[in-house]
């Protein structure tokens, strides 16, 4: 077991990927927000930076993520509801006016209109005067798991790889400093995947976007070190630490043996972690800090990089402010109180731990040798394998709790009866006109004619191989929107249908 535990920030790094961790660094405090008009979130981002967050984390509304414009007839009531809305470089502008956009890491969680949207937050840093080579953050950028979990599609999958390896390759040179995509197992879990299941299908994603990398004639050394993770924190306190040190050492292998990566940081897995939402129940939702707080803590002694806290009311609406706050104080108290920070990996040596390790290991291999003899990532998506793999264990994880084999405090035991309200956050369903009628305005007020020559020259361009983020770049300067620039793609590449 020695040979595979190793030191801290030394291959494999099942102990951490530096060699003090939060002794002389601590992991970046994120609160995932936006709800409304770019004007409401920009308000709720200088609260949460005013509280000490130190990381800003943007939530987009349904229509931006599915490349609807906020006056498209599908975008009705959903504008702002789950999210932002962003339509141009205009609400990106007043997404983040008064943040100095070269001293924040921003993470966008974003998939199907990434490369929009990191065009737009180039060009809106740009116009701060900041150096894009300058500004740090993620976008999600993991198109994969949207067939598999969630959703939020457009192209079909070919098509949406390649936008995703013309922004490894444009951002490579563009924005060195910038992740190019956070493969997710945050949402595979939150479909109802074992731990397990959440590594073993990631880093099946990841290996088909490196995959994809290569054959579009990138070295792996150059767009590695900018790959990083998006993690679940579930219930299983052990499981989950056990399964962040599993995940480093999995990572390390896979990069050096498999893709010969020799470049140190294309080995080291840098992730986030977001705790559970699905574990959070309408009853009792007080109790969620609690669940909250293992989850967080579980987190950190697995050695996550960048930390969101679910509120407790995120069952029943958007975080209220005192909510979010409560959230945020979580992770300062682990940060600040616990102690915990003070030993790099504490749990490191443990019996429990290394066996639930190794476990995990074992399990995720199993998995990615599966996939491999199926055809490959793509494949098993187009199968409908990996999906059936989440229902059934999403199914048996269900049975357990209807039956009480599985117990969820408020929920199958330890009920109260006549519970009082919790106070809820709504939206203004007046946001979506005032968001409506600015996008009227930046069409109005826009060149017409330079708008549909960028767009013009993005359509040329999706027919060749060239890359894509260049001429995106154009258009979105001259304020063409979500919607405009998805629609030329459309045009090209088609629209994906669940088969």
């Amino acid at each position: 077991m020695n040979d595979k535990l190793g030191k801290p920030g030394e291959f494999p790094f099942t102990r951490g990927i530096y060699g003090e961790m939060y002794r002389s660094h601590l992991w970046t405090m994120r609160q995932y927000a936006g709800y409304g008009t770019a004007e409401e979130s920009n308000s709720r981002y200088h609260y949460l930076l005013e509280q000490g967050t130190t990381g800003l984390s943007v939530a987009f509304d349904l229509p931006t993520q599915i490349g609807l414009d906020s006056d498209h007839p599908m975008a009705a009531g959903e504008v702002g509801r789950v999210g932002v809305a962003i339509c141009s470089l205009e609400d990106m502008e007043i997404l983040f006016r008064g943040i100095p956009l070269e001293s924040v890491s921003t993470s966008m969680t974003i998939n199907s209109t990434a490369a929009i949207l990191l065009a737009f937050y180039a060009l809106a840093g740009r116009r701060q005067g900041a150096d894009p080579r300058q500004l740090s953050g993620t976008i999600q950028n993991d198109i994969l798991k949207e067939y598999i979990a969630r959703g939020t599609y457009i192209y079909p999958p070919r098509p949406a790889m390649r936008l995703i390896t013309d922004v490894f390759a444009w951002a490579g040179r563009e924005m060195p400093e910038w992740n190019t995509i956070s493969i997710s197992g945050y949402h595979i879990r939150e479909a109802g995947s074992t731990a397990v299941q959440e590594l073993a299908f990631s880093f099946a994603n990841a290996i088909a976007y490196i995959q994809a990398a290569l054959d579009a004639g990138l070295d792996v050394d150059t767009f590695a070190p900018r790959l990083s993770f998006f993690f679940n924190s579930h219930n299983g306190f052990l499981e989950e630490i056990a399964k962040f040190r599993a995940a480093r050492r999995i990572y390390a292998g896979l990069m050096r043996d498999r893709f010969g990566a020799r470049d140190p940081r294309s080995m080291m897995l840098r992730f986030h972690v977001q705790t559970a939402g699905s574990s959070l129940t309408a009853q009792q939702p007080d109790v969620n800090i609690v669940r909250t707080t293992l989850q967080a803590l579980a987190a950190v002694l697995g050695g996550a990089q960048s930390l969101h806290t679910n509120s407790r009311d995120e069952a029943l609406g958007l975080p209220t402010e005192e909510s979010a706050r409560i959230a945020l104080r979580t992770q300062q108290i682990i940060a600040y109180e616990s102690g915990v920070t003070n030993t790099t990996d504490p749990v490191g040596g443990s019996e429990s731990i290394e066996a639930r390790t190794g476990a995990i290991e074992q399990g995720v291999h199993d998995y990615l040798k599966t996939i491999d003899e199926r055809g490959g990532t793509l494949r098993a998506i187009e199968t409908g394998f990996i999906q059936s793999e989440i229902q059934n264990a999403a199914y048996q994880y269900q049975r357990a709790v209807e039956s009480g084999a599985r117990i969820v405090v408020g929920v199958n035991r330890f009920q109260l009866e006549g519970q009082d309200g919790v106070p809820t956050f709504r939206v203004d369903p007046a946001l979506e006109r005032t968001q409506v009628e600015r996008l009227r305005q930046v069409r109005a007020s826009r060149s017409q004619t330079a708008v549909e020559e960028k767009l013009a020259a993005l359509e040329h361009t999706a027919h060749t191989t060239g890359n894509l983020m260049p001429r995106i770049i154009e258009a979105a300067a001259c304020y063409a929107t979500v919607g405009e620039i998805s629609d030329r793609l459309r045009r090209v590449f088609g629209e994906y249908r669940e088969p």
